[in-house]
């Protein structure tokens, strides 16, 4: 498996989407951030490559920052801050 680069930031809770596709790793990230407050920081691993457009939508729409996104070997790391 792929290794996240030393540059990610630290996160609060995990959330682990590899082996789903559209719409499922967006659904799941609904659902994870209401149980979250503003400010902390979800990490979310993915294998979808339509992930790599819909979490920067999901962040832009619902006003959270996307802190870092990464790919390598066909997994991606993103780490959203809540807003």
């Amino acid at each position: 498996m792929a290794n996240l680069t030393d540059d990610a930031p630290s996160h609060d809770v995990e959330l682990d989407t590899t082996g789903l596709y559209c719409p499922e790793p967006v659904m799941l990230m609904h659902n994870r951030v209401r149980d979250m407050h503003d400010g902390e920081i979800l990490k979310v691993i993915a294998t979808d490559p339509a992930t790599t457009r819909d979490i920067p939508k999901f962040c832009s729409f619902l006003g959270h920052e996307l802190l870092h996104q990464s790919e390598a070997d066909g997994v991606y790391w993103y780490f959203i801050r809540l807003g």
